[in-house]
């Protein structure tokens, strides 16, 4: 147990964490909200000290908390913000992208989040993990936060409504049949995952179930219960993941049946998605994020688009639409080869993609004489952004536009930093709602070269 102290949240970190200080030294405490005061733990450790909410002053009770309806909200951490009525939300993620962004938010081109009209049951792509607890009892859920516990979830408020009835499924059969979950630590067991992918349009229903051994007796048993209470499922693929790691899927698979892939549509284009595909978790959001990006950019016909991080194609061939043409570059070779197929799918003739690592590709094509230099980039990186290799290639080749997306706007910032040393300046700013009820927020930035 540690120390309780009563204090005062000042308003909230980037993590969506109330602010405290005490002993003038700076604390992050989950579910505070600015304006509140309260008890809190501070719990010592090695490395760190952490806080937690013990209770709260009814009457500080801030006027933007609501019911989570949530019965395991804290322990799971999946949510940060689920304590916090939307609109609240909406502001403070303006607000987020507006401090980390002044300069811009003095020259006006930060435009106000594009919120969700039902910013619920909105994630399509949905992980389950299986163990066994002390008394042998099948636990189901996620992982809380930091660590490799798993909350029992049976009905995520944020999460496809089907995949809810799917996992509830699977780990009823598991227990009727007496299905242990797998056990890393003694590579004993049969599911340790269970991942589960939903198409908005098209209603296709992929289920990939990983286990952590090749071995898989009850395959035939899952298929057929599975077939039988969901008719809607289209695919069920077998998945190895012997590794001890926090990665969901192993790189081994085995369709067992349908044809191992789904179909979703996106911008009036039909994406092929495979279970190792990168596909947005948000279909609906999604959509205005790539209409805001492809509008920021300003396509006449006449431009060539390179899509740096490209994927399976998907904002390639949203932006094939305006574009003379578009070149997409992805380093993963099995996302290429599926960006081939969805091009030809949607029957898009002035996309290609290359595989390839982007900052070499726009380093080699910068230095090459009488090329065709791309006058727009797309460019979508990981959490983490981009690096500085990268960005030195893209400034080399020195297109007229970049229209940056990330779902990240701290590590973002960095990179546009760098980008307005180097010439570049931000036009105008748009961040999107894609993950209601968390701390994450996408943003879309178009910028210009400063002799334009």
């Amino acid at each position: 147990m540690g120390k309780k102290y009563r204090v005062g949240c000042k308003g909230l970190d980037e993590s969506g964490k109330g602010k405290v200080i005490f002993n003038n030294k700076p604390f992050a405490v989950p579910y505070f909200l600015p304006g509140e005061k309260g008890e809190i733990e501070l719990v010592f450790q090695a490395k760190e000290t952490t806080a937690r909410l013990i209770s709260l002053d009814e009457t500080s009770r801030s006027a933007d908390r609501v019911e989570t309806g949530c019965g395991t909200y804290e322990a799971c951490g999946g949510c940060q913000l689920l304590h916090m009525r939307y609109e609240a939300q909406l502001a403070w993620k303006q607000k987020l992208v507006e401090e980390l962004f002044p300069e811009e938010k003095q020259q006006g081109v930060i435009a106000p989040v594009i919120a969700m009209e039902q910013p619920w049951n909105y994630r399509h792509k949905v992980y389950c993990s299986f163990a066994n607890g002390k008394k042998k009892e099948l636990l189901a859920g996620i992982y809380e936060e930091n660590s490799h516990r798993i909350v029992k979830i049976e009905n995520c408020r944020i999460q496809h409504p089907l995949a809810n009835e799917i996992i509830a499924a699977i780990t009823a059969i598991m227990k009727k049949k007496g299905i242990p979950a797998y056990n890393e630590d003694r590579n004993q067991g049969v599911l340790r995952h269970v991942y589960i992918r939903v198409g908005e349009k098209t209603g296709q229903v992929m289920v990939v179930l990983v286990t952590g051994t090749r071995e898989f007796k009850e395959k035939n048993l899952f298929v057929e219960e599975l077939r039988r209470r969901f008719p809607q499922i289209t695919t069920i693929i077998h998945n190895i993941n012997s590794v001890k790691t926090s990665m969901v899927l192993g790189k081994k698979e085995t369709v067992l049946y349908g044809p191992g892939t789904i179909e979703d549509e996106l911008c009036g284009l039909r994406f092929e998605i495979s279970s190792q595909s990168f596909y947005q978790i948000n279909p609906v959001q999604t959509e205005k994020l790539y209409e805001t990006a492809v509008e920021f950019a300003g396509l006449t016909g006449k431009e060539t688009v390179l899509d740096a991080y490209c994927g399976i194609g998907t904002i390639s061939m949203v932006t094939a639409k305006k574009a003379k043409e578009v070149i997409g570059v992805e380093l993963n070779e099995t996302a290429c080869m599926d960006a081939r197929k969805n091009a030809k799918k949607n029957n898009c003739q002035n996309v290609r993609f290359v595989a390839a690592d982007a900052g070499n590709y726009m380093a080699a094509l910068a230095k090459e004489k009488g090329a065709q230099k791309p006058e727009v980039v797309f460019m979508d990186p990981p959490r983490s952004g981009s690096d500085a290799r990268f960005l030195q290639s893209m400034v080399q080749m020195a297109p007229k536009k970049i229209v940056y997306i990330s779902c990240n706007p701290v590590t973002q910032k960095m990179d546009i930093d760098v980008l307005k040393k180097k010439g570049y300046r931000v036009e105008k700013m748009q961040a999107v709602d894609c993950f209601c009820h968390t701390h994450h927020v996408e943003t879309v930035v178009l910028l210009s070269r400063k002799a334009d």
